[in-house]
């Protein structure tokens, strides 16, 4: 059978607000545009594949240079380029078309955004929707049952059928006492905490130090007298995200003298991201887990992490970095005994679908004893409820968490949540 060819593409695109300023690496957002890809081929095939786009996070160099509406046009106009690239092109396995795209998008990238050091991180979020429009277009080209049978050549080990995941809700700069408590109320035990702020913009590391410590203080007051049944410790506990913006490990260490001080620092199962990319450290010294996320673009990049600095978890976000990358971070992950678990970009309620059915594959994350993936757009899309309509399980019981916990039957697994339904 002749492989089909794809003949025709076309983008849609809406933005989306957000409930208020989201910060992070030292910036803030207030709105993320979500983006349709759909594709056809000569065969009559169709698919399409959502994305949303996050200029900060995948480049903050970017977003500091030409703010968020100028980005976002930016990283739009990247992705039209690559579906015009795609016509033409024959239907083959994803991760090896990825390959072909990657390259040139990357290329057209730094032309458009005038950032020769760009990140590869920008071209794969750019590409994030078609990726997902081209894994849906090879299960129908190959007939391929489901999720589990489909990704199983880019495993290095079985996926399990998790019972149930815990929701990791996303702690900003910003997010309220009152709210923090909601969310331990709702019965979530795995808070990500987004550290390395910049207070008042002078990129001064020693005040972000100290707010680091008195936001983590904060924070772990709230918290510190609660029980759950899903950590080791019988306590919720943190995941600390720093998106690069620590520049030394020395640094790091002394945030983490701040959390043993306070009582906090058993309570910290993940330290995410710490360095920037282009100055990794060795972390094996450091107390706490620590793991990969923008700087692995690639299972070499993950590799690297893992083998010359000791990194012991691998953050995966198929639903940013594409699915491709995603199964190839994990393999390498898996060929190391690393763990790995599924992160989030503020996505659309049908892309967190994809997210969760991916993490439903994942062994828990040590410290835990339940599976986790982060989704946390309840919290932040103004518009959230409507566009939970919008996706293929709305209203399906696995798609809302109850008492912090998705739970997923055979049904789940049978229909794989839903994410192979069009909208």
């Amino acid at each position: 059978m002749s492989a089909p060819v794809i003949t025709k593409t076309s983008l849609a695109w809406e933005p989306q607000p957000l409930r208020g300023a989201f910060g992070f690496k030292g910036g803030s957002l207030t709105e993320l545009w979500q983006v349709r890809c759909f594709l056809a081929t000569d065969s009559g095939l169709a698919a399409s594949g959502r994305s949303v786009q996050s200029v900060l996070w995948s480049d903050g160099a970017v977003f500091a240079r030409w703010g968020e509406r100028a980005g976002n046009e930016r990283m739009l106009a990247l992705t039209r380029y690559a579906l015009e690239l795609l016509e033409g092109m024959a239907l083959s396995p994803p991760p090896e078309m990825l390959q072909v795209l990657l390259p040139a998008v990357l290329e057209r990238g730094r032309a458009l955004t005038e950032a020769d050091g760009l990140r590869a991180t920008f071209a794969l979020n750019a590409l994030t929707g078609i990726d997902w429009a081209l894994w849906k277009l090879w299960r129908l080209h190959t007939g391929c049952p489901g999720f589990d049978a489909l990704t199983a050549p880019y495993r290095a080990a079985a996926p399990i059928h998790a019972p149930a995941l815990g929701v990791i809700p996303l702690l900003s700069y910003d997010t309220p006492e009152e709210q923090i408590l909601s969310l331990a109320e709702q019965g979530c035990f795995l808070f990500k905490i987004k550290i390395g702020a910049d207070p008042d913009g002078r990129g001064d590391r020693e005040q972000m130090l100290r707010w680091d410590a008195g936001r983590l203080a904060q924070i772990h007051r709230l918290l510190q007298d609660r029980d759950t049944p899903w950590t080791d410790c019988g306590h919720p506990v943190y995941y600390l995200d720093a998106n690069g913006r620590y520049d030394t490990a020395e640094r790091v260490e002394r945030l983490l003298d701040a959390a043993d001080r306070m009582g906090a620092l058993e309570r910290i199962v993940l330290l995410e991201e710490p360095f920037p990319e282009d100055a990794p450290q060795d972390v094996r010294r450091l107390p706490v887990a620590v793991a990969g996320d923008e700087s692995a673009h690639s299972a070499a990049d993950a590799a690297r992490l893992m083998d010359r600095y000791g990194y012991r978890v691998m953050a995966l976000k198929p639903i940013a970095k594409t699915v491709s990358v995603s199964l190839e971070v994990l393999q390498a992950a898996q060929e190391r005994g690393a763990a790995c678990f599924c992160a989030d970009l503020t996505v659309h309620p049908a892309m967190a679908e994809l997210s969760k059915r991916f993490a439903a594959g994942l062994a828990p994350l040590p410290g835990l004893r339940v599976g986790v993936f982060e989704t946390n757009g309840a919290q932040n899309y103004v518009n959230w409820k409507a566009m939970r309509r919008q996706s293929p399980a709305w209203g399906r019981p696995w798609e809302e968490p109850r008492d912090g916990l998705y739970r997923l039957d055979g049904e789940y697994y049978r229909t794989d949540g839903e994410i192979w339904t069009e909208e």
